[in-house]
Protein backbone atom coordinates (compact mmCIF):
# COMPACT_ATOMS: atom_id res chain seq x y z
CA UNK A 1 0.00 0.00 0.00
CA UNK A 2 1.49 3.36 -1.02
CA UNK A 3 2.13 6.31 1.25
CA UNK A 4 -0.44 8.30 -0.72
CA UNK A 5 -3.10 5.63 -0.23
CA UNK A 6 -2.39 5.63 3.47
CA UNK A 7 -2.61 9.39 3.66
CA UNK A 8 0.78 9.53 5.38
CA UNK A 9 3.99 11.30 4.48
CA UNK A 10 7.11 9.15 4.24
CA UNK A 11 9.06 8.97 7.52
CA UNK A 12 11.34 11.94 7.95
CA UNK A 13 9.44 14.13 5.48
CA UNK A 14 8.71 17.61 6.80
CA UNK A 15 5.90 19.66 5.27
CA UNK A 16 7.02 22.80 3.43
CA UNK A 17 5.41 25.97 4.79
CA UNK A 18 3.38 28.02 2.30
CA UNK A 19 4.75 31.37 1.16
CA UNK A 20 2.85 34.46 2.38
CA UNK A 21 2.26 35.69 -1.18
CA UNK A 22 1.65 33.55 -4.25
CA UNK A 23 3.21 36.12 -6.65
CA UNK A 24 6.28 36.28 -4.45
CA UNK A 25 6.70 32.56 -4.97
CA UNK A 26 6.24 32.80 -8.75
CA UNK A 27 8.83 35.57 -9.28
CA UNK A 28 11.86 33.45 -8.27
CA UNK A 29 10.60 30.66 -10.53
CA UNK A 30 10.41 33.03 -13.54
CA UNK A 31 13.89 34.40 -12.79
CA UNK A 32 15.38 30.94 -12.40
CA UNK A 33 13.76 29.82 -15.64
CA UNK A 34 15.18 32.80 -17.55
CA UNK A 35 18.59 32.36 -15.97
CA UNK A 36 18.56 28.64 -16.71
CA UNK A 37 17.84 29.16 -20.40
CA UNK A 38 20.38 31.96 -20.89
CA UNK A 39 22.99 30.50 -18.55
CA UNK A 40 22.95 27.11 -20.20
CA UNK A 41 23.70 28.61 -23.62
CA UNK A 42 26.44 30.79 -22.18
CA UNK A 43 28.06 27.91 -20.28
CA UNK A 44 27.95 25.65 -23.32
CA UNK A 45 29.45 28.26 -25.64
CA UNK A 46 32.17 29.09 -23.11
CA UNK A 47 33.27 25.47 -22.85
CA UNK A 48 33.22 25.11 -26.66
CA UNK A 49 35.38 28.24 -27.17
CA UNK A 50 37.85 27.23 -24.46
CA UNK A 51 38.38 23.69 -25.73
CA UNK A 52 38.70 24.83 -29.34
CA UNK A 53 41.54 27.16 -28.34
CA UNK A 54 43.46 24.69 -26.17
CA UNK A 55 43.07 21.40 -28.05
CA UNK A 56 46.35 20.52 -29.85
CA UNK A 57 46.63 20.64 -33.61
CA UNK A 58 47.88 17.02 -33.55
CA UNK A 59 44.24 15.88 -33.56
CA UNK A 60 42.90 14.80 -36.95
CA UNK A 61 42.47 18.30 -38.29
CA UNK A 62 40.19 21.14 -37.42
CA UNK A 63 36.92 19.13 -37.80
CA UNK A 64 37.98 16.87 -34.93
CA UNK A 65 38.59 19.88 -32.72
CA UNK A 66 35.17 21.24 -33.63
CA UNK A 67 33.55 17.87 -32.81
CA UNK A 68 35.20 17.45 -29.39
CA UNK A 69 34.64 21.04 -28.36
CA UNK A 70 31.07 20.97 -29.64
CA UNK A 71 30.12 17.77 -27.78
CA UNK A 72 31.67 19.09 -24.56
CA UNK A 73 29.88 22.40 -24.93
CA UNK A 74 26.50 20.77 -25.53
CA UNK A 75 27.00 18.48 -22.53
CA UNK A 76 27.91 21.37 -20.26
CA UNK A 77 24.94 23.40 -21.47
CA UNK A 78 22.58 20.48 -20.89
CA UNK A 79 23.90 19.94 -17.35
CA UNK A 80 23.45 23.65 -16.58
CA UNK A 81 19.90 23.57 -17.95
CA UNK A 82 19.00 20.50 -15.89
CA UNK A 83 20.37 22.11 -12.71
CA UNK A 84 18.31 25.22 -13.35
CA UNK A 85 15.24 23.08 -14.04
CA UNK A 86 15.67 21.32 -10.70
CA UNK A 87 15.88 24.62 -8.85
CA UNK A 88 12.86 25.87 -10.80
CA UNK A 89 10.85 22.74 -9.90
CA UNK A 90 11.66 23.16 -6.22
CA UNK A 91 10.59 26.78 -6.38
CA UNK A 92 7.28 25.79 -7.92
CA UNK A 93 6.80 23.13 -5.22
CA UNK A 94 7.24 25.74 -2.51
CA UNK A 95 4.58 28.00 -3.98
CA UNK A 96 2.44 26.56 -6.75
CA UNK A 97 0.08 29.20 -8.27
CA UNK A 98 -3.26 29.25 -6.53
CA UNK A 99 -2.68 26.27 -4.19
CA UNK A 100 -1.15 25.95 -0.71
CA UNK A 101 2.28 24.34 -0.65
CA UNK A 102 1.40 21.76 2.02
CA UNK A 103 -2.15 20.41 1.85
CA UNK A 104 -3.51 18.96 5.10
CA UNK A 105 -3.51 15.20 5.43
CA UNK A 106 -6.63 13.11 6.03
CA UNK A 107 -6.19 12.59 9.78
CA UNK A 108 -8.07 15.74 10.88
CA UNK A 109 -11.02 14.66 8.72
CA UNK A 110 -10.92 11.18 10.27
CA UNK A 111 -10.99 12.67 13.78
CA UNK A 112 -13.86 15.01 12.86
CA UNK A 113 -15.86 12.18 11.28
CA UNK A 114 -15.35 9.99 14.36
CA UNK A 115 -16.56 12.80 16.62
CA UNK A 116 -19.66 13.35 14.45
CA UNK A 117 -20.53 9.64 14.59
CA UNK A 118 -20.09 9.48 18.35
CA UNK A 119 -22.31 12.53 18.78
CA UNK A 120 -24.99 10.99 16.57
CA UNK A 121 -24.81 7.61 18.33
CA UNK A 122 -24.96 9.03 21.86
CA UNK A 123 -27.45 7.09 23.97
CA UNK A 124 -29.63 8.84 26.55
CA UNK A 125 -31.65 6.87 29.08
CA UNK A 126 -33.64 8.28 31.98
CA UNK A 127 -33.22 5.55 34.57
CA UNK A 128 -35.77 5.69 37.38
CA UNK A 129 -33.26 4.59 40.02
CA UNK A 130 -29.97 6.00 38.78
CA UNK A 131 -31.04 9.18 37.03
CA UNK A 132 -30.07 10.26 33.49
CA UNK A 133 -27.53 8.02 31.79
CA UNK A 134 -25.68 9.65 28.87
CA UNK A 135 -23.03 7.66 27.04
CA UNK A 136 -22.63 4.69 24.74
CA UNK A 137 -23.34 1.00 24.75
CA UNK A 138 -20.69 -1.58 23.91
CA UNK A 139 -20.83 -1.03 20.16
CA UNK A 140 -21.95 1.70 17.79
CA UNK A 141 -25.04 0.88 15.77
CA UNK A 142 -26.78 -1.26 18.38
CA UNK A 143 -30.56 -1.10 18.66
CA UNK A 144 -32.08 2.19 19.82
CA UNK A 145 -33.02 0.60 23.15
CA UNK A 146 -29.38 -0.12 24.04
CA UNK A 147 -28.52 1.66 27.28
CA UNK A 148 -25.15 3.23 28.10
CA UNK A 149 -22.75 0.76 29.65
CA UNK A 150 -19.72 1.30 31.85
CA UNK A 151 -17.34 -0.14 29.24
CA UNK A 152 -18.77 1.78 26.29
CA UNK A 153 -19.01 5.08 28.16
CA UNK A 154 -15.49 4.75 29.61
CA UNK A 155 -14.00 4.22 26.15
CA UNK A 156 -16.11 7.07 24.77
CA UNK A 157 -14.79 9.34 27.52
CA UNK A 158 -11.23 8.31 26.65
CA UNK A 159 -11.91 9.27 23.00
CA UNK A 160 -13.26 12.66 24.01
CA UNK A 161 -10.21 13.31 26.17
CA UNK A 162 -7.93 12.40 23.25
CA UNK A 163 -9.77 14.38 20.57
CA UNK A 164 -11.07 17.26 22.66
CA UNK A 165 -14.66 18.50 22.56
CA UNK A 166 -14.99 21.07 19.77
CA UNK A 167 -18.66 21.89 20.40
CA UNK A 168 -21.48 21.38 22.86
CA UNK A 169 -22.95 18.19 21.43
CA UNK A 170 -20.93 16.10 23.87
CA UNK A 171 -20.09 16.92 27.46
CA UNK A 172 -17.33 15.14 29.33
CA UNK A 173 -19.08 16.17 32.55
CA UNK A 174 -22.20 14.21 31.55
CA UNK A 175 -20.06 11.17 30.75
CA UNK A 176 -18.30 11.38 34.12
CA UNK A 177 -21.64 11.65 35.95
CA UNK A 178 -22.96 8.65 34.03
CA UNK A 179 -19.99 6.49 34.98
CA UNK A 180 -20.53 7.28 38.67
CA UNK A 181 -24.24 6.46 38.30
CA UNK A 182 -23.38 3.13 36.66
CA UNK A 183 -21.36 2.09 39.70
CA UNK A 184 -22.70 -1.13 41.23
CA UNK A 185 -24.54 -0.98 44.58
CA UNK A 186 -21.58 -2.41 46.48
CA UNK A 187 -19.02 -0.43 44.50
CA UNK A 188 -17.02 -1.14 41.39
CA UNK A 189 -18.08 -1.70 37.81
CA UNK A 190 -18.66 -4.70 35.56
CA UNK A 191 -19.22 -5.43 31.89
CA UNK A 192 -22.72 -5.98 30.58
CA UNK A 193 -22.22 -9.76 30.44
CA UNK A 194 -20.79 -9.98 33.97
CA UNK A 195 -23.92 -9.14 35.93
CA UNK A 196 -23.88 -7.39 39.28
CA UNK A 197 -20.46 -8.47 40.53
CA UNK A 198 -17.64 -5.94 40.08
CA UNK A 199 -14.64 -7.05 38.09
CA UNK A 200 -11.15 -5.54 38.41
CA UNK A 201 -10.43 -5.07 34.70
CA UNK A 202 -13.64 -3.05 34.15
CA UNK A 203 -13.26 -1.16 37.41
CA UNK A 204 -9.67 -0.22 36.52
CA UNK A 205 -10.76 0.88 33.05
CA UNK A 206 -13.44 3.19 34.48
CA UNK A 207 -11.15 4.51 37.22
CA UNK A 208 -8.49 5.33 34.65
CA UNK A 209 -10.99 7.27 32.54
CA UNK A 210 -12.35 9.14 35.57
CA UNK A 211 -8.82 10.01 36.70
CA UNK A 212 -7.97 11.38 33.26
CA UNK A 213 -11.15 13.48 33.35
CA UNK A 214 -10.09 15.09 36.62
CA UNK A 215 -11.97 13.13 39.28
CA UNK A 216 -10.58 13.85 42.72
CA UNK A 217 -8.11 11.37 44.14
CA UNK A 218 -10.14 11.28 47.38
CA UNK A 219 -13.32 10.19 45.59
CA UNK A 220 -11.45 7.54 43.64
CA UNK A 221 -9.70 6.16 46.72
CA UNK A 222 -12.58 4.01 48.01
CA UNK A 223 -13.08 2.37 44.61
CA UNK A 224 -9.35 1.80 44.23
CA UNK A 225 -9.28 0.10 47.63
CA UNK A 226 -12.16 -2.24 46.67
CA UNK A 227 -10.56 -3.06 43.33
CA UNK A 228 -7.14 -3.89 44.78
CA UNK A 229 -8.55 -5.86 47.73
CA UNK A 230 -10.53 -8.16 45.46
CA UNK A 231 -7.78 -8.73 42.91
CA UNK A 232 -5.88 -11.56 44.55
CA UNK A 233 -5.12 -15.17 43.65
CA UNK A 234 -7.51 -16.34 46.36
CA UNK A 235 -10.47 -14.22 45.23
CA UNK A 236 -9.86 -13.96 41.46
CA UNK A 237 -7.51 -16.68 40.30
CA UNK A 238 -8.70 -16.52 36.67
CA UNK A 239 -8.11 -12.78 36.55
CA UNK A 240 -4.65 -12.95 38.10
CA UNK A 241 -3.62 -15.59 35.56
CA UNK A 242 -4.84 -13.57 32.56
CA UNK A 243 -2.30 -11.36 30.77
CA UNK A 244 -5.10 -9.16 29.45
CA UNK A 245 -6.70 -8.67 32.87
CA UNK A 246 -3.46 -8.03 34.77
CA UNK A 247 -2.12 -5.53 32.21
CA UNK A 248 -5.50 -3.75 32.07
CA UNK A 249 -5.63 -3.40 35.86
CA UNK A 250 -2.02 -2.21 35.96
CA UNK A 251 -2.61 0.51 33.33
CA UNK A 252 -5.81 1.70 35.00
CA UNK A 253 -4.30 1.91 38.47
CA UNK A 254 -1.23 3.74 37.16
CA UNK A 255 -3.63 6.52 36.21
CA UNK A 256 -5.99 6.40 39.17
CA UNK A 257 -3.66 5.35 42.02
CA UNK A 258 0.02 5.58 41.04
CA UNK A 259 1.05 5.03 44.67
CA UNK A 260 -0.94 1.79 45.08
CA UNK A 261 0.95 -1.01 46.84
CA UNK A 262 -0.52 -3.49 44.35
CA UNK A 263 1.30 -2.03 41.34
CA UNK A 264 4.77 -3.52 42.04
CA UNK A 265 3.20 -6.94 42.59
CA UNK A 266 1.32 -6.76 39.30
CA UNK A 267 4.51 -5.76 37.50
CA UNK A 268 6.30 -8.71 39.07
CA UNK A 269 3.50 -11.05 37.97
CA UNK A 270 3.85 -9.87 34.36
CA UNK A 271 7.63 -10.28 34.42
CA UNK A 272 7.42 -13.75 35.98
CA UNK A 273 4.74 -14.75 33.46
CA UNK A 274 6.97 -14.29 30.40
CA UNK A 275 7.95 -17.39 28.42
CA UNK A 276 10.86 -18.25 26.15
CA UNK A 277 10.12 -18.71 22.45
CA UNK A 278 12.51 -21.17 20.73
CA UNK A 279 11.13 -20.03 17.37
CA UNK A 280 12.62 -16.56 17.86
CA UNK A 281 16.03 -17.10 19.42
CA UNK A 282 14.53 -17.96 22.83
CA UNK A 283 13.48 -14.35 23.33
CA UNK A 284 10.96 -13.79 26.11
CA UNK A 285 7.38 -12.98 25.17
CA UNK A 286 3.85 -13.59 26.52
CA UNK A 287 0.87 -15.86 26.07
CA UNK A 288 -2.73 -15.15 27.02
CA UNK A 289 -2.04 -16.66 30.47
CA UNK A 290 0.71 -15.79 32.89
CA UNK A 291 1.01 -19.21 34.51
CA UNK A 292 1.91 -21.32 31.48
CA UNK A 293 5.50 -22.53 31.22
CA UNK A 294 5.04 -23.80 27.68
CA UNK A 295 2.45 -21.41 26.30
CA UNK A 296 1.99 -20.21 22.77
CA UNK A 297 3.73 -16.93 21.96
CA UNK A 298 1.28 -14.13 21.16
CA UNK A 299 2.15 -10.78 19.55
CA UNK A 300 -1.01 -9.26 21.02
CA UNK A 301 -0.22 -10.21 24.62
CA UNK A 302 3.47 -9.41 24.18
CA UNK A 303 2.55 -5.90 23.01
CA UNK A 304 0.15 -5.46 25.93
CA UNK A 305 2.85 -6.53 28.38
CA UNK A 306 5.48 -4.23 26.85
CA UNK A 307 3.12 -1.23 27.04
CA UNK A 308 2.17 -1.98 30.65
CA UNK A 309 5.75 -2.56 31.81
CA UNK A 310 6.99 0.54 30.04
CA UNK A 311 4.35 2.71 31.72
CA UNK A 312 5.12 1.13 35.07
CA UNK A 313 8.80 1.96 34.69
CA UNK A 314 7.98 5.64 34.29
CA UNK A 315 5.83 5.73 37.42
CA UNK A 316 7.43 3.16 39.72
CA UNK A 317 11.01 3.44 38.58
CA UNK A 318 12.83 0.64 36.80
CA UNK A 319 14.49 -2.55 37.93
CA UNK A 320 16.82 -4.91 36.11
CA UNK A 321 14.40 -7.83 35.76
CA UNK A 322 11.53 -5.76 34.39
CA UNK A 323 13.80 -3.85 32.02
CA UNK A 324 15.46 -6.98 30.61
CA UNK A 325 12.13 -8.76 30.13
CA UNK A 326 10.35 -5.94 28.30
CA UNK A 327 13.46 -5.37 26.16
CA UNK A 328 13.23 -9.02 25.13
CA UNK A 329 9.56 -8.48 24.37
CA UNK A 330 10.48 -5.65 22.02
CA UNK A 331 13.15 -7.76 20.33
CA UNK A 332 10.60 -10.55 19.92
CA UNK A 333 8.18 -8.17 18.15
CA UNK A 334 10.98 -6.92 15.89
CA UNK A 335 11.94 -10.50 15.01
CA UNK A 336 8.66 -11.20 13.19
CA UNK A 337 9.67 -13.45 10.24
CA UNK A 338 6.41 -12.98 8.34
CA UNK A 339 5.64 -10.36 5.72
CA UNK A 340 4.53 -8.03 4.37
CA UNK A 341 4.26 -6.34 7.72
CA UNK A 342 0.90 -4.66 7.12
CA UNK A 343 -0.76 -8.07 6.97
CA UNK A 344 1.54 -10.50 8.77
CA UNK A 345 0.41 -13.12 11.24
CA UNK A 346 1.60 -11.01 14.19
CA UNK A 347 -1.17 -8.49 13.41
CA UNK A 348 -4.08 -10.94 13.39
CA UNK A 349 -6.96 -9.89 15.63
CA UNK A 350 -7.71 -12.32 18.45
CA UNK A 351 -10.55 -13.42 20.70
CA UNK A 352 -10.26 -15.00 24.12
CA UNK A 353 -12.46 -15.94 27.06
CA UNK A 354 -12.00 -15.11 30.72
CA UNK A 355 -13.91 -17.76 32.67
CA UNK A 356 -14.64 -17.18 36.35
CA UNK A 357 -16.59 -19.23 38.87
CA UNK A 358 -19.69 -17.38 39.97
CA UNK A 359 -19.62 -16.55 43.66
CA UNK A 360 -23.40 -16.91 43.98
CA UNK A 361 -23.35 -20.35 42.32
CA UNK A 362 -19.94 -22.11 42.27
CA UNK A 363 -21.28 -24.77 39.91
CA UNK A 364 -21.64 -22.20 37.14
CA UNK A 365 -19.19 -19.96 35.30
CA UNK A 366 -19.24 -16.37 34.15
CA UNK A 367 -17.70 -16.02 30.68
CA UNK A 368 -16.29 -12.73 29.44
CA UNK A 369 -15.61 -12.68 25.71
CA UNK A 370 -12.70 -10.38 24.93
CA UNK A 371 -11.71 -9.25 21.44
CA UNK A 372 -8.36 -7.64 20.67
CA UNK A 373 -7.30 -5.10 18.01
CA UNK A 374 -3.79 -6.48 17.66
CA UNK A 375 -2.31 -3.96 15.19
CA UNK A 376 -3.17 -1.03 17.45
CA UNK A 377 -1.41 -2.68 20.39
CA UNK A 378 1.68 -3.42 18.30
CA UNK A 379 1.83 0.23 17.22
CA UNK A 380 1.73 1.36 20.85
CA UNK A 381 4.39 -1.16 21.89
CA UNK A 382 6.76 -0.21 19.05
CA UNK A 383 6.43 3.49 19.88
CA UNK A 384 7.31 2.93 23.52
CA UNK A 385 10.56 4.49 24.78
CA UNK A 386 11.95 1.00 25.33
CA UNK A 387 11.38 0.00 21.70
CA UNK A 388 12.96 3.17 20.35
CA UNK A 389 15.99 2.79 22.61
CA UNK A 390 16.50 -0.87 21.63
CA UNK A 391 16.19 -0.09 17.91
CA UNK A 392 18.80 2.67 18.10
CA UNK A 393 21.23 0.90 20.42
CA UNK A 394 21.22 -2.40 18.51
CA UNK A 395 21.15 -1.12 14.94
CA UNK A 396 17.58 -2.28 14.35
CA UNK A 397 16.09 1.04 13.24
CA UNK A 398 15.28 -0.11 9.70
CA UNK A 399 13.57 -3.24 11.02
CA UNK A 400 11.75 -1.19 13.67
CA UNK A 401 10.47 1.32 11.10
CA UNK A 402 9.34 -1.46 8.77
CA UNK A 403 7.34 -3.18 11.52
CA UNK A 404 5.90 0.09 12.81
CA UNK A 405 4.89 1.34 9.36
CA UNK A 406 3.24 -2.00 8.64
CA UNK A 407 1.24 -1.96 11.88
CA UNK A 408 0.14 1.64 11.30
CA UNK A 409 -0.95 0.72 7.76
CA UNK A 410 -3.05 -2.14 9.16
CA UNK A 411 -4.67 0.18 11.71
CA UNK A 412 -5.47 2.77 9.05
CA UNK A 413 -6.93 0.20 6.67
CA UNK A 414 -9.50 -0.93 9.26
CA UNK A 415 -11.40 2.36 9.53
CA UNK A 416 -14.10 4.06 7.50
CA UNK A 417 -14.76 7.70 8.38
CA UNK A 418 -12.95 7.28 11.68
CA UNK A 419 -14.89 4.21 12.85
CA UNK A 420 -13.35 0.73 13.01
CA UNK A 421 -15.18 -2.47 12.17
CA UNK A 422 -14.65 -5.92 13.65
CA UNK A 423 -14.61 -8.34 10.72
CA UNK A 424 -14.60 -11.73 12.42
CA UNK A 425 -18.35 -12.32 12.37
CA UNK A 426 -19.68 -11.74 15.90
CA UNK A 427 -23.09 -10.52 14.76
CA UNK A 428 -24.23 -7.34 13.03
CA UNK A 429 -24.92 -5.36 16.22
CA UNK A 430 -21.41 -5.77 17.61
CA UNK A 431 -19.39 -5.12 14.48
CA UNK A 432 -18.38 -1.55 15.45
CA UNK A 433 -17.16 -1.87 19.05
CA UNK A 434 -16.37 1.51 20.56
CA UNK A 435 -13.21 0.17 22.21
CA UNK A 436 -11.84 -0.66 18.74
CA UNK A 437 -12.45 2.88 17.54
CA UNK A 438 -10.74 4.22 20.66
CA UNK A 439 -7.68 2.03 20.12
CA UNK A 440 -7.49 2.87 16.41
CA UNK A 441 -7.76 6.63 16.98
CA UNK A 442 -5.29 6.43 19.87
CA UNK A 443 -2.70 4.61 17.74
CA UNK A 444 -3.03 6.97 14.77
CA UNK A 445 -2.92 10.08 16.93
CA UNK A 446 0.16 8.86 18.82
CA UNK A 447 1.89 7.98 15.55
CA UNK A 448 1.09 11.38 14.01
CA UNK A 449 2.51 13.17 17.04
CA UNK A 450 5.56 10.91 16.97
CA UNK A 451 6.26 11.61 13.27
CA UNK A 452 5.79 15.39 13.48
CA UNK A 453 8.98 17.30 12.68
CA UNK A 454 8.69 21.09 12.64
CA UNK A 455 10.65 23.06 10.07
CA UNK A 456 13.81 24.64 11.37
CA UNK A 457 14.39 28.19 10.02
CA UNK A 458 17.72 28.54 8.31
CA UNK A 459 18.10 24.81 7.54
Amino acid sequence: MSQQQLGRRPPGHSPVPPTPDGDAGRQPARFVGWLGGLGALAAGYGVFQFLFEVLPDSLDGEPAKYLIAGVSGVGTGLAAWLAAALVRARSVTVAAPGTPAAAPGPLPQVFAAAYDTLAEQLSVDDDADRGPLIGWSHALGESSSARPTAVGTAYGLHIMLDLGVPDGRLSTGDLVDTLWRLRLPDGGWSARSQGSEPRPEVTALVLGALARAGASRARLADEVARCTAGFSHELDRAGRESTHVVTTVLRGLLRAAPDSALLPRLREAIVDGALSDPGREHLRCWDYRLDLENGRASALHTAQAVVALDRAARILGDNAAARATREDGVRWLLACPDGPHDGCADLSNLREEVRRTRTDDPSRHEVLNVRHFTAAWVVRALMSPTAVRIARAEGLEERWRERLDGAVSAVWAGQTDGIWTWELGDGTELRRPIWMTYQGLCALRAHAVWMYQPDQPGH
